[in-house]
């Protein structure tokens, strides 16, 4: 439904953003002069690249210019805010590591107070323009629609919605398209077709069970006489009742799938991955690097063993892999059988703070870098229980369809530790599929922050 406006947008938009942005950079440049402040011509010119290049950088993050990006106003001003924040974050630590004493911190505070100023006005008055487009120039496609199910109500409901669509509403409910015994359709329904076509409308979305696509011949052929594309869009929910989405193999062979999986695509896992060697590898030089020596010693202290615990868990598509934790717990032969329980005689005295404190965690963020875990995920679990659950827990091997990770959409809600009963179980697994189900990097971001804070509150179940 891509109209010549959406079209351009994607080009217009990043052009008069990056003029705007230099032209800013330069205003504070002058207006910092001004107030007294001395910035080195040299400098200014090198760090306006750099400005340039984060900014591009943080847009393409977060698909401020992508076609699904500037599809809808909300997401075009959330992209913003959001390029924005991180532009002033990733702008002003590289000023801060090139320890360049001549750069006015001045600066800094007068180019993101005009930047937010004039990202405000840029998109007031793209807003008002857009507003003039669509009401006064006519520039959003007019369309009609056909075929009172549920496809057709929810496809309605999103039409609606659009800027760049001007939905024309029903033409009819669907059982005047197929013609009479003749093949012939009733002239009413010719009489609506031709009147939605002289008010403007170019499209006409069908919403129609597959197996009655040979019967519209009749609809087709008057259609064309109007002019009107017609294009059907498969109603599935009386055979299929659970969420499906269309894709196509080699473009002409259309492949139903009956959940929705963001990280099957390539971009998305290369986002996620990229996440996770930045963030582990930040973890492992900046809090491991002197914070595992001191565990090291004192897990040694209170007993003999060895310091890093490893056992084979359920990894991705059911994978078996070794998962590393620092050893909380006195060297047993139950630790492959046996859940940790509270108040279990097993648990050493670090090791309760350990598990308390979840720092017992945190060698499995070497297994992140090997590849065979992630930063969020499902939590893996002992090969002995995966056996045990997915006999008996609804779709429990389904959270087996990402990487296991070392903390999770599941945990951040309090379904972590010891797991009592099947009902408990259950849960945490419906936690898993929604996470798989509706993955983005946001999402991603928040659990890792709610994470942090339930790490500072402390957590009942953690033991």
């Amino acid at each position: 439904m891509q109209t010549r406006y959406l079209y351009l947008l994607r080009y217009i938009l990043p052009i008069t953003d990056v003029v705007m942005l230099n032209l800013i950079y330069i205003l504070a440049y002058y207006l910092t002069e001004y107030l007294g402040k001395t910035v080195s011509y040299e400098l200014w010119q090198h760090y306006m690249v750099v400005c340039n290049l984060s900014w591009l950088f943080n847009s393409a993050i977060f698909g401020l210019y992508t076609d699904y990006g500037s599809r809808r106003l909300e997401r075009i001003y959330r992209g913003t805010w959001r390029s924005i924040a991180l532009h002033a974050v990733i702008f002003a630590l590289y000023l801060l590591f090139s320890r360049d004493i001549e750069f006015s911190r001045t600066f800094l505070v007068v180019f993101y107070a005009l930047l937010v100023f004039g990202f405000v006005l840029n998109r007031f008055l793209g807003t008002a323009f857009q507003s003039l487009l669509v009401h006064k120039f006519n520039v959003s496609k007019k369309v009609a629609l056909i075929g009172v199910n549920p496809t057709g109500l929810r496809l309605a409901h999103y039409l609606d919605r659009q800027y760049n669509i001007d939905f024309y509403g029903y033409l009819d409910d669907g059982s005047r398209i197929y013609g009479d015994e003749n093949g012939h359709l009733s002239t009413n329904f010719i009489s609506k077709m031709g009147k939605a076509a002289l008010n403007g409308v170019k499209d006409i979305y069908v919403a129609l069970e597959p197996h009655k696509m040979a019967l519209v011949q009749p609809f087709l052929q008057e259609a064309d006489k109007h002019c009107l594309r017609v294009k059907f869009i498969p109603d599935m929910a009386t055979t299929i009742a659970t969420p499906y989405t269309i894709s196509y193999v080699g473009g002409e062979f259309p492949v139903i799938s009956l959940r929705k999986e963001p990280l099957e695509s390539i971009g998305n896992r290369f986002k996620k991955r990229a996440f996770d060697i930045i963030f582990s590898v930040g973890v492992i030089v900046f809090l491991m690097s002197w914070l595992y020596p001191l565990i090291a010693i004192l897990i040694k202290l209170e007993n003999r063993g060895p310091v890093l615990f490893k056992q084979l868990r359920s990894g991705r598509n059911d994978e078996p892999f070794y998962c590393y934790k620092f050893r909380s717990m006195k060297v047993n032969n139950d630790s492959d059988q046996k859940q940790a329980t509270k108040d279990d005689d097993r648990i050493t005295g670090i090791g309760k703070f350990l598990r308390k404190s979840s720092l017992d965690e945190l060698p499995q963020f070497f297994n992140v870098l090997m590849g065979n875990m992630s930063v969020v995920g499902p939590r893996p679990h002992m090969l002995k229980h995966t056996e045990e659950y997915r006999a008996i827990i609804n779709q429990f091997m389904v959270r087996h369809f990402l990487k296991p990770g070392i903390t999770g959409w599941a945990q951040v809600n309090g379904l972590r530790g010891e797991t009592k009963e099947e009902g408990s179980m259950q849960k945490r697994v419906q936690h898993d599929i929604w996470y798989l189900e509706n993955w983005t990097a946001m999402l991603e971001v928040k659990i890792v922050f709610m994470t942090v804070i339930n790490m500072i509150k402390g957590e009942d179940n953690a033991y």
